[in-house]
C-alpha cells in the first residue's frame, strides 16, 4: 500500500491521465478553484484525501446506473 499523503502538481496530471494539464492546476490555483492544495514556500502539494473528496464532487450518475449491483448482478 501506497503512504503517499501528498501529490506534486506532475503527480496529478498523471493521476488523472494527462486531461489536467500543469497550466490548468496553475490556473485553478491563480482563480482558487479545482482541487484544494498545500502550499509550502515554492512546493504546491495535493492532499491525495482532497482530491478523493474532489473526486466525488465531480461524479456524475447516469441514469440508469441504479439499476445494477457493484457485484456484477442485476
Amino acid at each position: 500500500m501506497d503512504n503517499k499523503k501528498f501529490l506534486t502538481p506532475e503527480e496529478v496530471s498523471e493521476r488523472y491521465r494527462g486531461s489536467i494539464s500543469l497550466g490548468t492546476l496553475r490556473n485553478w490555483r491563480a482563480k482558487r478553484i479545482g482541487p484544494t492544495y498545500v502550499k509550502l514556500c515554492k512546493a504546491v502539494l495535493y492532499p491525495i484525501e482532497e482530491l478523493e473528496t474532489w473526486d466525488q464532487k465531480n461524479t456524475v450518475a447516469c441514469r440508469g446506473a441504479k439499476r445494477f449491483s457493484m457485484n456484477g448482478g442485476e
